[in-house]
């Protein structure tokens, strides 16, 4: 994913998702992973077994001795509440969704592993420090103030960049880019031909609903 592959919509101040309150609700299944990590250019040869035990020795390369492909539980819980921000309510299979796309994204990358974890401990660190509580148990008004008082919504994604940029970079288009690249999340977001799909290029960097 490139910066100019950022959705046009930003939903990192998302409230309550409340935009697409009135369409049916729609399951992000295995083939909209599938999708996503195609669109992203990631094998998915794994298929079926992408999950996060993948990661904790079958399936990241840790020749380095190190554990940098492997999220904990808690990074987990951060990644997943922060998906259920910024996707519509009507959006449900989230956790299941993340964890194939993540899994697939990084079980040959660790190093990008070891920059997304960085981001999730960065995010909860600002939760713990600001709030008194993780960001898993914020509700979706005060995780929205706090993207929102952290720069988050306004910032440049840069991998290398301040901790507002790199959570940008690292996991906000992250999972709008896995989002908007499926074909349930792009029919429910209003483009029509998610990116990886005839005529997706154009309709991916439209606002949701042109």
């Amino acid at each position: 994913m490139t910066d100019d592959e950022t959705p046009a919509a930003d939903a990192t101040d998302r409230t309550g998702a409340t935009d697409t309150d009135d369409r049916a609700a729609a399951e992000l299944t295995r083939r909209d992973a599938m999708a996503a990590l195609t669109a992203a250019g990631a094998s998915t040869a794994l298929g079926g077994t992408l999950s996060w035990a993948v990661l904790n020795g079958d399936g990241a390369d840790t020749s380095d001795g190190s554990d940098a492909g492997s999220f904990d539980e808690r990074e987990r819980e951060t990644l997943v509440a922060l998906a259920e921000h910024l996707y519509p309510s009507a959006v449900s299979g989230v956790p299941e969704f993340v964890e194939r796309y993540t899994v697939g994204r990084v079980r040959d990358r660790p190093e990008y592993a070891a920059g997304m974890r960085e981001a999730l401990a960065t995010l909860d660190g600002y939760a713990l420090d600001w709030t008194g509580d993780r960001f898993v148990d914020l509700p979706p008004d005060r995780r929205g103030t706090l993207l929102s008082s952290m720069g988050v919504t306004v910032a440049t994604p840069e991998p290398d960049g301040l901790d507002p940029e790199r959570i940008r970079f690292y996991l906000v288009n992250e999972l709008l880019f896995a989002l908007y690249t499926t074909p349930t999340g792009g029919e429910l977001v209003g483009i029509e031909n998610p990116q990886g799909h005839p005529g997706g290029t154009t309709s991916y960097h439209r606002p949701p609903g042109e």
